[in-house]
């Protein structure tokens, strides 16, 4: 009985103590410390607990429930003062900081089309007006589509020259170039001419520097048809390169190896960001490769139902994100993907 009132008398004396040290705090930095010392693990009030051992089983409940009526009296008086103090703040901000109601409104900031967006959309435009239509294939492909299909055997070496990201499922991954989809209009329109562009998204394993990442969006060209000839194929890149640049741009076809195309090429245009004297984005070159191209091969095209002793086709893949390098002499293609919003307002 004796310990019992004696813990009572310690609660209400641990109450008036607390409200009376609360009426003095007079910041909000003030008021977290004094939450720590009487409501934290180590308050008097939640030492009282550890404590009820020390009276009979009869009275523990009553000493509890008094311990519990205190904590929760100290948490609504934190609560109200803290609220109190947050009010007080705002009205002296208000009286300090005056407003002019006549004054117009903050105009609210507007989104903007991502860089690399504005960049496809172009391409298409330009493509559009030549004739050729949208094709969309999808990101995860399987291995045949993305290399047995495309000449690129299991054991054929050229498979080093995209770093695949495989997935669980044996037999899928994401797709290294847009060049798969090739296969699925072909198949769709056989034995039709066919003349489209497939935009998309591709994924390489691959070290990522100013002007190479592990995620891109690409454009594949592809015509198919009966007399298509490499000076139809050459004039329609040129064509492009003329819209997209300039009627000045300088462009060279460099001869190169591709499983799927033959012959093969790759395009480069001037590097307008060093204007020839070299840099990290052209490698000291003067200019930059923006695709891979070529005279599709008679093998790809008989895997996508057309008889290459009749038809003929070229295809180009290239890369919007270093179409746009060059276009806005962009320094470094990792800032389309770090969602800097200084870089993404210049556009």
């Amino acid at each position: 009985m004796l310990e019992e009132q004696g813990l009572l008398q310690e609660l209400a004396q641990i109450q008036v103590r607390a409200l009376e040290t609360l009426q003095a705090v007079q910041e909000q930095t003030g008021l977290q410390v004094w939450r720590s010392a009487n409501l934290g693990r180590s308050a008097p009030v939640m030492r009282i607990f550890s404590r009820l051992g020390e009276v009979s089983k009869e009275e523990r409940p009553l000493v509890g429930q008094r311990a519990n009526q205190v904590k929760q009296a100290l948490e609504s008086a934190y609560e109200e003062y803290e609220n109190r103090l947050q009010e007080t703040a705002l009205r002296s901000s208000l009286e300090q900081d005056r407003l002019d109601v006549t004054l117009p409104g903050r105009q609210p900031e507007r989104g903007r089309l991502h860089p690399s967006t504005q960049t496809l959309r172009r391409i298409y435009r330009i493509f559009a007006e030549m004739g050729f239509q949208i094709y969309l294939a999808p990101d995860i492909e399987t291995d045949e589509y993305n290399f047995e299909l495309l000449n690129i055997p299991a054991y054929h070496p050229a498979r080093d020259m995209w770093d695949t990201f495989h997935t669980t499922n044996e037999g899928m991954l994401l797709r290294t170039h847009t060049s798969p989809g090739q296969i699925r209009v072909m198949r769709e329109y056989a034995p039709e001419p066919i003349r489209v562009i497939l935009p998309g998204m591709c994924y390489r394993y691959e070290q990522i520097s100013a002007r190479s990442e592990i995620q891109f969006n690409q454009v594949e060209v592809l015509a198919v048809g009966e007399g298509i000839t490499f000076s139809e194929f050459k004039g329609t890149l040129i064509d492009f390169a003329r819209r997209m640049y300039g009627e000045d741009v300088r462009t060279r076809l460099r001869p190169s190896y591709f499983p799927f195309t033959e012959p093969s090429a790759e395009m480069d245009v001037e590097c307008f960001i060093c204007r020839g004297e070299g840099c990290a984005i052209c490698k000291g070159s003067g200019w930059l490769e923006i695709m891979g191209c070529g005279m599709v091969h008679p093998i790809v095209l008989q895997n996508g139902g057309y008889d290459p002793a009749r038809f003929t086709g070229f295809a180009a893949g290239m890369g919007p994100e270093r179409i746009a390098l060059l276009r806005h002499r962009i320094e470094d293609i990792r800032h389309f993907w770090a969602n800097d919003i200084r870089f993404l307002e210049q556009f």
